[in-house]
């Protein structure tokens, strides 16, 4: 490209212009190649450096060795006494100077200049007329009128200047318009630097539908979402900017694809039929395809209700049951739903074992009692049966509630903590009629700490024997004391250890 010194186009006949060609990459080229046209002939010149001067009017070009020939320059060297001078090239965002000259002695004291025939200055203070940031908008035929001392006016004659574009408007380029869900999706902001511009540096920014800034200005054209969803589907355009000078790209609709929810699949964690009453149980709702923001429910079959719903961007989602009972046996399945319909999967039955739980106590004899079918079962160790007996020698009412202490009362140190009786097994025999079992923890406090960690008298090596007591129906008489015959019978059946 050339450059002009001074940088006007036209000057007065007789006056000098050195055009300097720049662009080439080498610092020293030992040749330039210049081309004048004028009159419809060209005229070649060589010079050593890459500077020329000129003093006739013409349209001149150069090139540098390996490069392509430069845009050309017109130049005018005018006769006439009153002249408007004008940059070579302006670009928009340049600064925009128009000088008015007269040739001679005599002065201008003011100066008016017109835009496509409108007045935009009028001034007797300064010749020249100053666009600080040129638009593109500013492009039009120019014209000066000058004042002189002794009140003669001039006029140029009309100039035409062309602003140019610093850079066009951007394009907004996209990877794929119809992207589906998750997927990337690359966005490039193209635009085009003029030659004679190349070291301009723009900045550029993404947008969507209304002014929603996807991206902070920066020097990269380019910007990359990383995974796309349906609602970001809309309208996307970019920006870029330099020197105040703004332009922005047209729209670009992008409608992002999305996939139903299909192949939607139940399973239990752990696996496993069945499942141990007292574990955590999972319950985990898959799909095989489907995208965007999915909508999982977990159901019984027998009632239908819901257990749990939850709506996440995966394809996957978990429901956990913190502590299995045997209530909860029965079929499960669970449904997904991404706005195309609920697809459900299929039932998974589910059942529970109850814990097999760790025996501590002693089984003891129980009676019946007649009419009542069943009855408590009479649960004492024998030593403390002994006691009893030795004492008041009345059993009262202890088989049908627990033993209890009255205050300041305590039992033998030899006697195990108090019995508490648990609900009878019904397991009579048709043969035994007159027998009933029942189980009966002896309970005592654990260590301080633990809670409500309890041990049974069995765990303590240092207890005595425990025994347990089989007996039939007791039958008390009118004073409420036990017979002789049951305390024979007690006797017969004493020391039956039942592990």
């Amino acid at each position: 490209m050339i450059s002009l010194q001074p940088p006007w186009t036209t000057v007065f006949h007789g006056e000098r212009v050195n055009l300097t060609c720049n662009g080439f990459h080498f610092y020293a080229p030992e040749k330039i190649k210049w081309y004048r046209w004028y009159s419809g002939k060209q005229h070649p010149s060589e010079t050593p450096g890459n500077t020329l001067e000129v003093r006739d009017s013409g349209q001149y070009g150069c090139q540098a060795p390996g490069s392509l020939p430069s845009r050309p320059v017109r130049l005018l060297f005018s006769t006439a006494s009153f002249i408007l001078q004008a940059p070579h090239s302006v670009f928009e965002g340049d600064e925009l100077v128009l000088r008015c000259r007269k040739r001679g002695k005599e002065k201008l004291t003011a100066v008016r200049y017109f835009w496509n025939r409108k007045v935009i200055s009028d001034s007797n203070k300064s010749l020249d007329l100053l666009i600080s940031q040129a638009r593109l908008n500013n492009s039009g035929c120019y014209q000066c009128i000058g004042s002189l001392e002794n009140k003669h006016v001039l006029r140029t004659s009309l100039t035409n200047i062309r602003i140019q574009e610093l850079f066009s408007r951007p394009k907004l380029k996209v990877t794929d318009s119809q992207p589906t869900e998750g997927n990337s999706v690359n966005l490039s902001c193209k635009t085009q630097l003029p030659l004679e511009r190349p070291d301009v540096r723009l900045h550029f920014v993404f947008f969507r539908d209304h002014g929603v800034i996807l991206s902070n200005w920066s020097a990269s054209p380019e910007l990359q979402i990383t995974a796309i969803w349906r609602e970001d589907s809309g309208s996307y355009w970019c920006g870029a900017v330099t020197s105040g000078i703004h332009k922005h790209s047209l729209p670009l609709q992008i409608d992002v694809q999305r996939i139903p929810v299909s192949g939607v699949f139940l399973e239990t964690q752990p696996q496993g039929d069945p499942v141990l009453e007292g574990e955590i149980l999972v319950l985990v709702c898959s799909v095989a395809e489907g995208t965007g923001n999915t909508t999982f429910s977990w159901h019984r079959e027998d009632t239908r209700e819901s257990l749990g719903q939850k709506s996440q961007r995966s394809q996957r989602a978990e429901l956990e049951i913190p502590v299995i009972r045997e209530g909860h046996t029965g079929g499960y399945y669970c449904t997904a739903d991404n706005g195309y319909g609920v697809i459900q999967s299929k039932v998974v039955n589910v059942s529970v074992r109850r814990t097999p739980g760790k025996r501590r106590g002693l089984v003891a004899a129980g009676t019946t009692a007649g009419t009542f079918g069943v009855l408590l079962a009479v649960a004492l160790l024998f030593y403390c049966w002994h006691q009893r007996k030795l004492g008041d020698g009345s059993l009262g009412d202890t088989t049908r509630r627990p033993l209890t202490l009255d205050p300041g009362v305590s039992f033998h140190p030899m006697c195990p903590a108090p019995v508490e009786l648990q609900q009878l097994y019904g397991n009579v025999h048709p043969e035994e009629r007159d027998l009933a079992y029942s189980e009966v923890q002896i309970i005592q406090p654990g260590e301080e700490g633990e809670g409500n960690t309890f041990r049974t008298s069995l765990e303590d090596q240092n207890a005595s024997v425990v025994y347990s007591e089989v007996k039939t129906q007791l039958q008390d008489d009118s004073t409420g004391k036990v017979s002789s015959k049951d305390e024979d019978i007690m006797e017969s059946h004493k020391g039956v250890l039942l592990m």
